[in-house]
């Protein structure tokens, strides 16, 4: 079994991948929960234009903004990359949405 170190312990590309990938397969855990609560919303709306909510939108960047910002990160990087997963989210569960009433 291969030890991941944390960023600051690593001495070597492998190393750093390593970490990479670890830490990859963990938002791809994280980003399938995510998703299981794009299922749960698409069976609790009643009405499909309740899909899209901008001021939810606007909510979740604005906590993802502080919470980088608390974290020592770009503030508009992190808000750049949940722009889109939030956007690809909609489109889940509008697929979901559509699926559960025909």
């Amino acid at each position: 079994m291969t030890v991941i170190k944390l960023p600051d312990d690593c001495e070597t590309m492998i190393e750093v991948r390593a970490g990479v990938d670890q830490i990859d397969r963990e938002l791809v855990a994280l980003l399938a929960r995510r998703f299981g609560y794009m299922d749960a919303a698409a069976r609790i709306k009643t009405d499909r234009n309740s899909v899209r909510d901008e001021a939810r939108k606007a909510e979740v960047l604005d906590n993802v903004a502080r919470a980088a910002e608390a974290a020592g990160l770009e503030p508009a990087r992190l808000r750049a990359v949940w722009n889109e997963l939030v956007e690809q989210s909609i489109a889940y569960e509008a697929i979901k949405w559509d699926a559960l009433r025909r």
